[in-house]
């Protein structure tokens, strides 16, 4: 089967709990075959689906692809962690592969996140923000970089970043903390911050109290940010629970590093301020399954049911006896903000026998309403659409 896409302007930011009955009641995942028009080496057939939905992949042998941002005009831009490289994708033909692949750039220093606006492209260093002006119409040979800003902390531990523009047309920028577990002496660190790309000056720090964030949207209605949270590790395999956050405005504290997950009182730093002081997940996630990229689903493809509900890919556990994880989980939401329960949508990436082929890092959708997804392990992006009726 062949899709024609129709021209859609978009305009795109490039921004374990108990199933509630409701969901215990919903049909079960189910493995499904992979796209026909897709003959690599990719085990996507063991991936499960619920009923009606259907994975391909979109590209291939992409080394360490990570964060995703799709402009108005298609191209899909990539970032990395490890490799270093930035990359742009294109389908020309309209089948949903990516028949071109550009390295935009390479030796950069983890550029995980990518953002566009107004024809440029930003990538998000360690310490430092840079812009490719002009990058769709240079993609074979892509301009010099300019430097937006190069002041933030130049520490590795946790210093990869995920950018994206918010509702206010400023960039949206974190700074995770410099360790596992500490009481950081700069204010800048656990932290997103954000400033004018125009007018580029020192970060304000937006919301406080965030060990690590490789992930953030806004609502498609309120315009609140939302936005994922690494736990803190070795306090078990089961403690604490990574975290969806809610930050309906600005100059909040989510606890870190005193408290986590809410409820739970740091062995080292929870006497210093208890846990009321600060404000607690929307939803406990799994503990250590690096919950990364997250997408309310605005698009028409998918059944009503998922609309403006929360996807978050999980990258999966590093550390834990029994790996958890290296799932795309779904989050559903009420009219007020309030989790009703937290699930699993896509998963067979992790293996019976607990070997893993592919780690999901971020989750971008496309003007039809499917849902790509990004694999830093099986150096893929992947496309995930409905069928059913």
């Amino acid at each position: 089967m062949r899709y024609i896409v129709f021209p859609i302007l978009l305009l795109l930011a490039c921004t374990a709990s108990n199933p509630s009955k409701k969901e215990q009641a919903s049909a079960p995942p189910v493995s499904v075959q992979p796209s026909p028009s897709y003959t690599g080496k990719l085990p996507i057939d063991k991936i499960k689906l619920p009923p009606g939905f259907k994975i391909g992949v979109f590209a291939e042998n992409l080394d360490n692809a990570r964060s995703l941002c799709l402009s108005p005009n298609g191209t899909l831009f990539v970032g990395t962690r490890d490799k270093g490289n930035v990359y742009a994708l294109r389908d020309t033909n309209g089948d949903f592969v990516a028949d071109q692949t550009y390295t935009l750039a390479t030796g950069l220093n983890m550029p995980n996140g990518v953002a566009f606006r107004n024809g440029s492209l930003y990538v998000a260093e360690v310490n430092r923000v840079i812009r490719f002006d002009n990058i769709e119409n240079q993609l074979s040979k892509p301009p010099v970089p300019v430097v937006v800003y190069d002041k933030y902390p130049t520490d590795e531990h946790h210093g990869w970043k995920y950018v994206a523009f918010g509702p206010d047309g400023k960039l949206y920028v974190p700074v995770g903390a410099p360790c596992n577990i500490c009481e950081p002496e700069k204010p800048i660190y656990a932290s997103i911050t954000r400033f004018d790309v125009d007018k580029p000056g020192e970060p304000e720090i937006v919301q406080r109290g965030v060990r690590n964030t490789v992930g953030f949207t806004w609502h498609p209605t309120t315009k609140e940010l939302w936005f994922t949270d690494n736990g803190r590790d070795w306090l078990g395999d089961d403690s604490p629970a990574c975290e969806l956050n809610h930050a309906p405005k600005d100059g909040m504290h989510f606890g870190y590093p005193y408290c986590h997950q809410g409820d739970l009182q740091d062995p080292k730093f929870g006497e210093k301020r208890p846990c009321s002081d600060f404000t607690p997940p929307v939803q406990k996630l799994g503990a250590h399954v690096a919950p990364l990229g997250l997408e309310f689903y605005t698009g028409k493809m998918f059944p009503s049911e998922y609309q403006n509900q929360l996807f978050i890919a999980e990258h999966g556990s590093w550390n834990r006896a029994k790996k958890i994880g290296y799932q795309i989980a779904l989050v559903k939401l009420d009219a007020s903000g309030k989790s009703l329960g937290y699930q699993s949508f896509a998963s067979g990436w992790l293996e019976a026998d607990d070997s893993v082929w592919g780690r999901p890092v971020d989750v971008e959708l496309m003007p039809d309403g499917s849902m790509l997804v990004s694999d830093d392990h099986a150096d893929a992006v992947y496309r995930i659409w409905y069928e059913g009726k």
